[in-house]
């Protein structure tokens, strides 16, 4: 994306963060343990993956999508409000902040299309589980990843297009970070294309990904209400419920996010606190709840830190 400079000032500024000097460092060192942790626990999800070929599963391979998509949007927000709090400047160049509103959009896309997708992998696995073979093939599994990248990058792509046409008069970012309902802000044109397109976007992922969730753990848990199995029903509801739980609550405050900045009567202070927590949370609790709580993926975590402490030795895991 070209950036002009004549169209868009060279430095924005976002919302102050509001710390008093004692608050500095252990903010400071609150947001680095937070982001530490994130890579930590995702990392070990992409590579528990990616080294144990037992793992090369449609599942699993759909799995690791996830904590690299969380990496993404953790890398877009943590790095510059680290740097923010440790110098007490909010300010950002022009650049930074639409390379920080591209990555958060791309992350918070890649969620719903992720989770969508993993959804329908569990009700097949489930409720078909003779067919699940032949209808998760790997073939599919591919297509599937990839048309969700490319929809993805497409869609949030032309999303910024046509916020690069315009000139901004303004410098101030309402928001703890940048995004594109904050960035439409600055703008002192005609942006109701950018609206109209924007919150339809908003809305058809939203909505399709919420329903087609919904539907599929409902059929999910339909199936193991009537399997005779106590045990494989109370686990099978417990973790289906889990993952609804939390997909819908993501659902929510990310459609809150873009949707508020559309009303003058939300709180500002809400709109920021809802806006920060999809980035917060969802990057350190997913590796959690879809990856190691998977007893498979626990097994060879924990097999690999008795076997090594270093990863490398996992190649040879047969």
């Amino acid at each position: 994306m070209q950036f002009n400079e004549s169209k868009i000032p060279s430095i924005l500024s976002m919302e102050p963060l509001g710390l008093s000097p004692s608050a500095v460092y252990p903010m400071f060192l609150l947001g680095l343990t937070t982001y530490c942790l994130i890579l930590v626990f995702n990392l070990t999800l992409i590579l528990t993956i990616a080294l144990n070929r037992q793992l090369h599963k449609p599942m699993f391979l759909l799995l690791i999508n996830l904590p690299i998509n969380d990496i993404m949007g953790a890398t877009a927000f943590y790095p510059q409000l680290m740097d923010s709090i440790l110098s007490q400047d909010r300010t950002i160049s022009q650049a930074a902040c639409f390379v920080q509103a591209v990555l958060v959009h791309l992350y918070g896309g890649g969620n719903l299309l992720i989770l969508t997708i993993m959804a329908y992998d569990r009700y097949v696995a489930i409720c078909l589980p003779l067919r699940y073979n032949a209808i998760m093939s790997l073939n599919l599994v591919a297509k599937l990843i990839t048309t969700a990248w490319l929809y993805n990058f497409v869609t949030i792509g032309v999303l910024f297009i046509l916020l690069a046409r315009f000139r901004f008069c303004r410098s101030a970012i309402t928001d703890t970070y940048c995004n594109n309902p904050s960035l439409m802000k600055l703008v002192c044109e005609d942006i109701s294309i950018n609206n109209y397109y924007g919150l339809f976007l908003a809305v058809l992922n939203q909505s399709v990904s919420l329903v087609a969730v919904v539907i599929t753990y409902v059929q999910i848990l339909l199936t193991c209400l009537v399997n005779k199995r106590a045990d494989a029903q109370s686990k099978a509801i417990r973790t289906c419920a889990t993952h609804l739980v939390v997909f819908v609550l993501y659902g929510l405050t990310t459609l809150f996010t873009i949707v508020s900045h559309r009303f003058s009567e939300v709180s500002a202070f809400l709109r920021r606190s809802v806006g920060v927590s999809f980035l917060v949370f969802p990057p350190i609790l997913s590796p959690l709840i879809y990856g190691l709580n998977t007893s498979e993926i626990r097994t060879k975590v924990l097999h690999m830190r008795k076997k090594s402490p270093t990863f490398p030795q996992l190649r040879h895991d047969k």
